[in-house]
């Protein structure tokens, strides 16, 4: 059966869900609707971006996703369609598909917005997502366009002997995700020890497997399953016993092998 994702800030008390659900069965009856969340913070495509793209791989090829975040029916913004590694996605033109992939060079399809529409998710996307997953040619959803809306993220900065970083998401444990991956990091390292500072907090000078190779309350820094550097703590939640917030600065000082 076709799939479809769903990720939105719509939250889980009102409406605005289950309407999208109902219309998007209606319009195909068969779809697997699987939600990735709708807990994402009122119009915050950064979280957004984040959750979405450390989950859409792991689905199989032809699935739709639609990607619906600060949708304002009083500030429509064009929707777009595009395809990529065999996959569909589908979702407004705001800077999140460009904090998702970077650049993209295959074609993008703009999608036609009715005038009088009050829930353009709904009104647009049922539709779209019914003629992908039925198996029709992307090629023919809507108009080719150039281009996506851009958003620049922020992006460690690097010196030979240092890593400035920052947090770009917290978890629901409360787990301070950074900006730095595994790659970044031994790039810089060279196999060197390090201290990692953050807030006015003793430095982290080791890199953990796992939460619990250190004691229950004690802080850590590991790399996750998304390979980002992330703080935390064993039991614990980093964002509020450590004050960990996103957009909070960290910095990592490689000093000199030892012998």
């Amino acid at each position: 059966m076709p799939i479809v994702t769903l990720t939105s800030d719509f939250g889980a008390v009102d409406y605005h869900s289950g309407a999208l659900k109902g219309t998007l069965l209606s319009a195909f009856p068969s779809l697997t609707i699987v939600d990735i969340s709708h807990n994402i913070e009122h119009y915050n495509i950064v979280q957004a971006a984040f959750v979405f793209k450390n989950a859409w791989n792991r689905f199989p090829t032809k699935t739709v996703h639609c990607l619906i975040i600060n949708d304002l029916p009083h500030h429509p913004i064009p929707y777009i369609a595009l395809e990529r590694e065999g996959h569909y996605f589908l979702g407004p033109d705001n800077g999140i598909f460009h904090l998702i992939f970077g650049e993209h060079r295959g074609p993008i399809y703009r999608l036609d917005l009715p005038k009088e529409t009050v829930f353009p998710a709904a009104d647009i996307l049922a539709k779209a997502c019914a003629h992908l997953a039925g198996g029709k040619s992307i090629e023919t959803i809507g108009e080719p366009t150039t281009g996506l809306v851009q958003r620049i993220s922020f992006q460690p900065v690097i010196s030979q002997h240092q890593i400035r970083g920052s947090i770009i998401y917290v978890d629901h444990y409360g787990n301070a995700v950074t900006n730095i991956t595994r790659s970044l990091f031994d790039q810089v390292a060279q196999g060197r020890p390090f201290a990692l500072y953050f807030r006015r907090h003793d430095p982290l000078v080791r890199l953990s497997r796992h939460y619990a190779d250190v004691e229950v309350g004690a802080p850590l820094c590991l790399f996750n399953a998304t390979d980002h550097l992330e703080v935390a703590i064993h039991m614990g939640n980093a964002h509020q016993l450590l004050g960990l917030n996103v957009e909070d600065g960290i910095q990592i000082d490689f000093l000199p092998a030892t012998e």
